[in-house]
């Protein structure tokens, strides 16, 4: 944040809540991906935005968005290959083999972190 901060000073950086406390609190806008979007779409153009969340959320904003400046907080993020999975087709998916009784793609998360999860996502929904 702070490279891009002393690289374009007029830099917008707006987050989503799941970022680190520090980035949430050093950035200009916090909220969700309706949040997010909505308020790139409706930013003056020329305006310069870093964001911090999902890489291929990033890009279609940048896609969206050609009178502004979209670039990832973390500009050497590894793209996730799967989270472009996430459409009606595959969810469909999931909820049919949930609804037969078969779990797909269980994923186990430890405890302290899965408690720390349930707190972030309790606010989140709070929010809402």
């Amino acid at each position: 944040m702070d490279y891009f901060r002393e690289r374009f000073p007029d830099v917008k950086v707006i987050v989503h809540p799941e970022c680190t406390l520090e980035v949430v609190r050093k950035a200009d806008h916090v909220g969700s991906t309706g949040y997010i979007i909505k308020t790139i779409r409706e930013a003056p153009s020329g305006t310069k935005w870093a964001v911090g969340t999902e890489i291929h959320l990033v890009n279609r904003l940048r896609q969206e968005n050609p009178d502004k400046m979209v670039v990832s907080l973390v500009p050497g993020v590894c793209l996730c290959s799967t989270m472009n999975r996430i459409d009606p087709q595959h969810l469909l998916w999931v909820i049919e083999r949930l609804e037969a009784g078969q779990v797909v793609n269980d994923i186990i998360v430890p405890e302290p972190i899965a408690g720390e999860a349930r707190l972030a996502l309790d606010r989140m929904l709070q929010i809402s």
